[in-house]
Order: structure tokens, then C-alpha cells, then sequence
């Protein structure tokens, strides 16, 4: 009996003392962290590894297509009608394409996507065979496939946290980032092969681009086959009630529009497309107009300047997927836009070609600090059920932001020189990203961006935890 009593006067006290002070408790009290699922590393690289080999088929066309543009036609213009016809239809389809991603099977929608694309590429080939090469045929199948990424992107994005525990999410996204930057790294050389030989024995012509549509028709092939054999598991809706499309819409416009953190990304995304990725498809025309080096060169030129930025954006996925997975993802987001800022305004003011391919480098380098912490926070502070939702406003933004921003500075670029339209951007980039973090709006979006983010941002202390708290109440 007085063994009993002196234990359960132990207890009680390490009851008192636990309830005092909870850092007292034995590690052992904690809950374990959730295990991952089995084989989750198996299907993860499956799926990295089929959308890879799918990515580098569209990068070639996409490559290649921008090159025929821009060395056959030099023009603003045709540049702005490009980026019209190759994102504006994401924009429109991704309205419906995340409610899709979310109402449906996602992996279905990837393969049936990229095997839409994939057809209309082997159309315009099998055409482009019989004689027929107007530029307008270019600009309908950039639509189409433009019209394919606004279901197969949010899908993509919405699916990848299905395989992949919370946990590894932030260094998985970097790897996909740097694995993609390399397959980026291997297009442009590949396309600048394979287009120069094809321009060589076709004078240049559109017929040049049909050795590469085929390439994407076999790569996309091998991406839908890959993908098919993977597991998904399944999400389930938080709700039983089945509900309508466009109530789902509703439903995800307003979870946007009332929650801060994914509000204040959005226009961060929107400023960046607009001032700075805009400008800078641009930056293949100011390249044969300021250093031109004939036909044959200029391919070259227009190979080693994607190169450039692809070995950047390979160098800064694997610093964000090894240096910077534990730092501060709103500190990661608005540092980078700041610098893209800087590194137009240092395109734009390039003397040479040698440090114009620098700053491209550099430029590439600040993408993964950007992407893959905003799609990673996303990713880890969205319910599952309303990702493919939120990936497609993501979507709608970057797609419409481009070519409204194109709509701008092509047209310029005709009658004012490129190099004072990146400078000009870089310049109303700090100023609007400026404004977007300093003013007292800023300021409370960003507040409530750290607190959604919660233990996501090792950098959030407690005491800015609750200020955002307070602050979010009143954006």
C-alpha cells in the first residue's frame, strides 16, 4: 500500500509538473510523426521521371517554335501574338481545369491532356508535310496546347502531395525543379542541334520544326506509359454532398479571395509575369537584333542563351533542395522578386553578349527561390480537396498576367529599343513589389502569409504568429 501511494504521488506530480511547464514532458510523450506510406520514393520518381521525359518533348517545341519566330520574322508583334495564342487558352481552360483536378481522377486528366497535345502536334506535322506551313496553323496548335496545360498543369501540381509526404515536399519540389532545369539544360542544346540541321536542309522553313514534333509526339508517349502503371491514391471529399461545377468555382473563387496568403501570392505572381517574365521573352529578339551574327549563328546564340539560364535554374534547385529547404519561404519569395528586379534592369543595360548571357545565368538561378517555395507553401497550407482548384487560379493568373504583359512590350519593342523595356521593368518591379510588402496592406498580407504558412516558415516566431493573427482580421 505504501508502495502505491508513493506512486501515484509520483504521478500526480509529473502530471503538475507536465501541465507547468510542457517542455518538461519526456520526449517519449510527444506524438510520433506519422509514418510515410510504403513505396512512396518508388512512385514519386516514377511520376518525376514520366513528366520529365514528357516536359523535354514540349521544350523542344517550344523552343524551337520561338526560334522560327523570332530569326525568320524579328518582330514584336509576331512575338506578342505567340505568347496570346500559347498562354491565354491555359487561362480560360485552367477556370475549369482545377475544379476538374479536383472533382476527378487527376492522373487521368494528366495522360488525357498530354495525349490531346500530343495528337494536335502530329497533325500539324503531318501537314506540314504536304506543303502547308502558315504561320496561323502555328498559332492554333500553340492554343491548343496551351488550352491542354490548363488541365494537365493544376493536375499536376494538385497530384504531386498525393504521393509525397508533407514533410518532403519542400525537397522533392527542389529536385523536380533541378531535375527539370537539367532536362532545360539539355533541350536547348538538343533543339538548337536538331532545328539547325533540319533549317540547313529545308532553307530555314517551317518544314525545319517537323523532325521535332515528331520527338514530342514519342516523349509524350513514354510519359502517358510511365504514368499509367503508377498507383495514386485516392482524395476524398471533405464533404459527401455532391455539388455542381460551377458551385465548386464558386466555392474555390471565394476560398481565394478570403484567404490572405493565397490572395497575397497570386499578385505576387501576377507583378512577376507581368514585369519581369514578359519582358524577358523578349530577350531572344533583342539578342538578334543587338548581336547579330547571321541565320546559322543566331541559332547558336539563341542555344546558349536558354543554356545559360537552364544552368542557373539547375544551381539554384539544388541550393533551395539542399541550403535553403529549412529557411524562410516568405523571406525566399520576396528576396527573388527583388532580384529579378535587379538582373532586368542589368539585361537590359549589358554591353557585351558574353555578360548578357551572365545576367540570363543569374536570372535562372533566382527562379527556383521564387517557384518552389510559393508552390510549396501552397501546396502545405491548401486543404487537398481544394488544390487543383487553387493550382488552376495559379494558372489563370501566370497565363493571363504573360501575354497582357507581352501586350505591352511587344508592341513597343517595334519602335523603342529592348534594352530601355527591361531596364524600364526592372525599375517598376521594386517599385510594385515595393509597394506590395512595404505599404500597410503589404505589410498585413505578409503578416498573415507567415501565419498561414504556420510551421511550414521555421522562421515565424510565436510572437509574429500571433500578430498575424490579429493583422489578418483586418486585411
Amino acid at each position: 500500500m505504501a508502495d502505491d501511494s508513493r506512486a501515484h504521488d509520483a504521478d500526480t506530480r509529473a502530471t503538475d509538473a507536465a501541465a507547468a511547464d510542457p517542455a518538461a514532458v519526456a520526449p517519449e510523450a510527444s506524438a510520433p510523426e506519422p509514418a510515410d506510406p510504403p513505396r512512396w520514393l518508388r512512385r514519386t520518381v516514377a511520376f518525376l521521371a514520366g513528366q520529365t521525359v514528357s516536359l523535354f518533348g514540349s521544350m523542344l517545341v517550344q523552343y524551337a517554335v520561338f526560334w522560327y519566330l523570332t530569326i525568320t520574322y524579328q518582330s514584336g508583334l509576331i512575338m506578342t501574338l505567340a505568347a496570346v495564342f500559347g498562354f491565354l487558352p491555359q487561362a480560360i481552360v485552367s477556370i475549369f481545369g482545377g475544379v476538374w483536378a479536383d472533382r476527378h481522377n487527376r492522373k487521368l486528366l494528366i495522360m488525357g491532356a498530354d495525349a490531346a497535345i500530343a495528337a494536335t502536334t502530329l497533325t500539324l506535322a503531318i501537314i506540314m508535310m504536304t506543303g502547308v506551313d502558315a504561320v496561323w496553323l502555328i498559332f492554333a496548335t500553340l492554343a491548343i496546347r496551351s488550352a491542354g496545360a490548363g488541365i494537365q498543369t493544376p493536375a499536376v501540381s494538385a497530384l504531386l502531395p498525393q504521393v509525397v509526404p508533407t514533410r518532403h515536399l519542400i525537397r522533392v519540389n527542389g529536385v523536380f525543379g533541378s531535375v527539370q532545369s537539367a532536362m532545360a539544360l539539355l533541350a536547348p542544346a538538343a533543339a538548337g542541334a536538331i532545328y539547325a540541321a533540319a533549317a540547313i536542309s529545308n532553307d530555314g522553313s517551317a518544314t525545319s520544326l517537323i523532325p521535332i514534333f515528331f520527338i514530342d509526339v514519342v516523349t509524350a508517349i513514354i510519359g502517358i506509359g510511365i504514368l499509367a502503371f503508377i498507383a495514386v491514391p485516392t482524395i476524398r471529399r471533405a464533404a459527401d454532398v455532391q455539388t455542381g461545377y460551377f458551385a465548386d468555382l464558386v466555392d474555390g473563387v471565394r476560398y481565394v479571395a478570403h484567404h490572405a496568403f493565397v490572395r497575397w501570392l497570386l499578385v505576387l505572381f501576377a507583378i512577376i509575369f507581368v514585369l519581369t517574365v514578359a519582358p524577358s521573352n523578349l530577350t531572344p529578339l533583342m539578342l538578334v537584333r543587338s548581336f547579330p551574327a547571321g541565320a546559322a549563328q543566331d541559332v547558336v546564340n539563341l542555344a546558349v542563351l536558354e543554356v545559360s539560364f537552364s544552368i542557373g535554374m539547375v544551381l539554384g534547385g539544388i541550393l533551395i533542395a539542399t541550403f535553403f529547404a529549412k529557411r524562410s519561404r516568405i523571406g525566399l519569395i520576396i528576396t527573388s522578386s527583388l532580384l529579378f528586379g535587379a538582373l532586368s534592369i542589368g539585361l537590359g543595360l549589358s554591353p557585351s553578349i558574353w555578360v548578357f548571357f551572365g545576367f540570363m545565368f543569374l536570372t535562372g538561378l533566382i527562379v527556383p527561390f521564387f517557384s518552389t517555395p510559393s508552390m510549396t507553401l501552397l501546396q502545405e497550407t491548401v486543404e487537398p480537396e481544394r488544390q487543383g482548384r487553387v493550382f488552376g487560379f495559379v494558372g489563370i493568373v501566370m497565363s493571363v498576367a504573360m501575354p497582357f504583359g507581352m501586350l505591352v512590350f511587344g508592341p513597343l519593342a517595334d519602335v523603342v529599343p529592348i534594352e530601355m523595356l527591361l531596364v524600364a521593368a526592372g525599375i517598376l518591379t521594386f517599385v510594385v513589389v515595393g509597394a506590395a510588402v512595404g505599404l500597410p496592406a503589404g505589410r498585413r498580407a505578409v503578416a498573415a502569409a507567415r501565419q498561414a504558412a504556420g510551421a511550414a516558415d521555421p522562421a515565424s516566431g510565436a510572437a509574429a504568429a500571433e500578430s498575424a493573427m490579429h493583422e489578418s482580421d483586418r486585411v
